[in-house]
């Protein structure tokens, strides 16, 4: 797939750029230490902090399955879904596969350049596996093609393999999340 420049540039920086990196001015009454939290974090050198809120997510009853769903969900989208799916993708995900799906769900969403061209992604999963050595992380193919109904940018592209690496957590007995999506092409 040739996805334009803005689509790749963040599903590339996804994974590397934290949410809510606004520094001191994001900093809230609930986030800002207290005398006795920076006296324990000067003898541990740990903060102590409250436990993050809970991240839901239905999940899959296997791995694959968990993963099969998640791409064939990102790999299939249109301008006028793409927020959407990748909002819907936050929600069944946890970790870092959330946090990327947010971030990616919030910069697409006003793509300027997305929405005029009317470029859209479709695709199949052809393969997941479990990768050797690696404890729940499994290597996920897909063939995809990328079009537009306003621009002649993808006419002509063929369908083009692409690889991504996933990784599962269990978060109840039988139901399995993706918590990291990571694609390599």
């Amino acid at each position: 797939m040739r996805a334009p420049v803005a689509v790749v540039a963040t599903l590339a920086l996804a994974g590397c750029t934290p949410l809510g990196s606004s520094g001191a001015a994001g900093a809230t009454s609930s986030n800002v230490p207290n005398a006795s939290s920076v006296a324990q974090a000067q003898v541990t050198h740990e903060y102590p902090s409250p436990p993050p809120p809970p991240q839901t997510a239905a999940g899959a009853v296997s791995p694959a399955a968990a993963i099969a769903a998640f791409a064939s969900e990102y790999i299939n989208w249109t301008a006028d879904t793409v927020s959407a799916r990748m909002r819907a993708l936050a929600a069944q995900s946890v970790g870092q596969a959330r946090s990327s799906m947010e971030l990616v769900a919030a910069q697409t969403s006003g793509d300027y350049e997305l929405q005029r061209g009317g470029i859209a992604n479709s695709g199949t999963v052809e393969a997941v596996a479990p990768v050797r050595g690696r404890r729940d992380q499994y290597i996920v193919v897909t063939r995809e093609l990328t079009t537009a109904t306003a621009t002649t940018a993808y006419q002509g592209l063929r369908p083009a393999w692409h690889v991504a690496l996933a990784n599962v957590v269990q978060v109840e007995p039988g139901r399995w999340v993706v918590s990291r999506w990571q694609p390599e092409n």
